[in-house]
């Protein structure tokens, strides 16, 4: 009789191991997860908001309430089609540089601020192709933007 482990070896992860699939192809493959949106910000109530947003547009949301959550979740190497943070993440990994690490790591990540204009005049280092969104729009504004973010990834 077959172990699961026997089975698991000669299954998905033989085939990796193998190269005939490669991980990175499996990771690209979003059928059967849809759009993935990282949600990182600091505040529950803000979190929970944008997340039933994204979520009434369709898209499956995960929600963070740090920047190092945040990255954790990319580093690990979930399925994250855009990123949507807060733009009163402060600390040592803020917003702008969540977005500076979360580029490095995955270069076709899109990428949301949302706040007021206030907020975005604090950061000099922001990534050129990041959106920023006011925090008071209209409750499609983000379903909108998520939708440009992804409509401007490198493919």
């Amino acid at each position: 009789m077959r172990s699961n482990q026997d089975v698991a070896a000669q299954g998905t992860f033989g085939a990796a191991r193998r190269g005939s699939r490669p991980l990175a192809g499996a990771a690209s493959q979003r059928s059967c997860y849809g759009i993935q949106v990282l949600v990182a910000g600091r505040r529950k109530q803000w979190r929970d908001e944008i997340g039933a947003q994204i979520r009434r547009a369709g898209f499956t949301a995960i929600t963070v309430d740090s920047a190092v959550d945040a990255l954790t979740v990319l580093v690990l190497g979930l399925p994250v089609d855009v990123l949507v943070t807060d733009a009163d993440l402060r600390g040592a990994l803020c917003c702008s540089r969540l977005a500076a690490e979360a580029r490095a790591l995955r270069p076709n990540l899109g990428i949301v601020f949302v706040g007021d204009s206030a907020a975005f005049d604090r950061y000099e280092s922001i990534p050129p192709d990041v959106i920023a969104l006011p925090a008071l729009g209209d409750e499609t504004a983000l379903a909108r933007t998520v939708r440009e973010a992804l409509a401007t990834r490198v493919s």
